[in-house]
């Protein structure tokens, strides 16, 4: 699918300029430009995502506990987790190296092409059924496993054994939209975990 076919759903229900706007001090952690596939489009400020392939974020998770959050804006095929640099950007699923984890909008958990988990939605604590439109998957990382969480409800699966410096990892194709959410989440993080935070003001 062409990057730019979705670029009008991407862009819908956002003016260009509002990033601007009402913000007193934004959050210098974004979606990397510089550090996404060739048909990958971010708008919204280093907000959103849509295209084909994958982005980073711009800071690592160096703190010992660290959430984040990411919207499903618009359906597709999507996955969300962490990876390394070292990650192939032109992937449109994570887990498919060994330098990424991620859970997958077919409801798979995922790390080095192989399948480690499979969520059951109907034993989701939540009034969801399936991974669609409006859905806030949570990540936690406490540099030894990632735990995902679904509207606030934790699934009930840790992936083990993460290692080396990760970044948040956003993965689209299909018509997908994802937002990463930084700070002001929608759900509360986990006990102990703060929004990714630059090395330097953990000094």
């Amino acid at each position: 699918m062409s990057a730019f076919c979705c670029l009008k759903n991407c862009l819908d229900g956002f003016a260009l300029n509002s990033s601007i706007q009402n913000v007193s001090k934004p959050n210098p952690i974004h979606l990397d430009t510089s550090c996404m596939g060739y048909e990958v489009v971010i708008v919204k400020g280093g907000q959103r995502v849509c295209g084909s392939g994958a982005v980073l974020g711009s800071a690592p998770l160096v703190q010992s506990k660290s959430y984040f959050e990411v919207k499903i804006q618009q359906s597709g095929s999507w996955s969300v987790g962490l990876a390394s640099r070292q990650t192939d950007l032109s992937l449109t699923r994570g887990g498919m190296d060994k330098y990424s984890w991620a859970l997958c909008s077919d409801h798979v958990i995922r790390h080095n092409k192989q399948e480690l988990h499979k969520i059951d939605m109907s034993n989701v604590d939540s009034d969801i059924d399936s991974l669609q439109e409006g859905v806030v998957i949570g990540v936690a990382f406490d540099h030894i496993q990632i735990r995902f969480y679904l509207n606030g409800k934790e699934i009930d699966y840790a992936l083990p054994n993460v290692k080396g410096k990760v970044y948040p990892a956003l993965y689209v194709d299909e018509g997908a939209i994802l937002d990463i959410v930084l700070d002001n989440f929608n759900y509360p993080p986990p006990s102990g975990f703060e929004r990714i935070m630059l090395e330097q003001s953990l000094l």
